[in-house]
């Protein structure tokens, strides 16, 4: 078993591919089958398995949201900025923790998938992601 703490710097809103990271956290671990659990220590972002192929994937997803649930002052909790709440509720709706197959040594994603952190928030912030790989 694996567990270590991985710091991930995101640009603002949008995606961060952490799979690479990911994978190589898989790889010390040396696990040939097992799970691989990453989870997300805060509120106003979250991860998820998507598309890596077409990016219009990522994008068609952020206007999903934009529309849906957008910044403003409409929202009680509002000391933080115009865009915190909405980031509570995006982070509600997705997920702050995944966990993954480790399959053959690596971790098991489809041709096309890729786990990114999905940062709500529009400045760029620190993220930490608990990773634990155990098999």
């Amino acid at each position: 078993m694996k567990q270590l703490t991985l710091p991930f710097r995101t640009p603002g809103r949008g995606f961060t591919d952490i799979s690479d990271a990911l994978a190589e956290v898989v790889s010390e671990a040396r696990v040939e089958t097992g799970l691989c659990h990453i989870f997300l220590m805060h509120t106003s972002a979250s991860l998820i398995v998507q598309e890596n192929a077409d990016p219009d994937v990522l994008r068609d997803l952020e206007e999903w949201m934009l529309r849906h649930i957008p910044d403003g002052d409409a929202y009680h909790h509002s000391a933080e900025g115009p865009d915190d709440m909405p980031a509570h509720i995006r982070a509600a709706l997705t997920a702050t923790s995944l966990t993954l197959p480790v399959q053959h040594g690596k971790l098991a994603l489809g041709t096309w998938q890729a786990v990114y952190l999905y940062e709500h928030r529009h400045h760029p912030h620190l993220r930490q992601v608990l990773v634990t790989v155990m098999g």
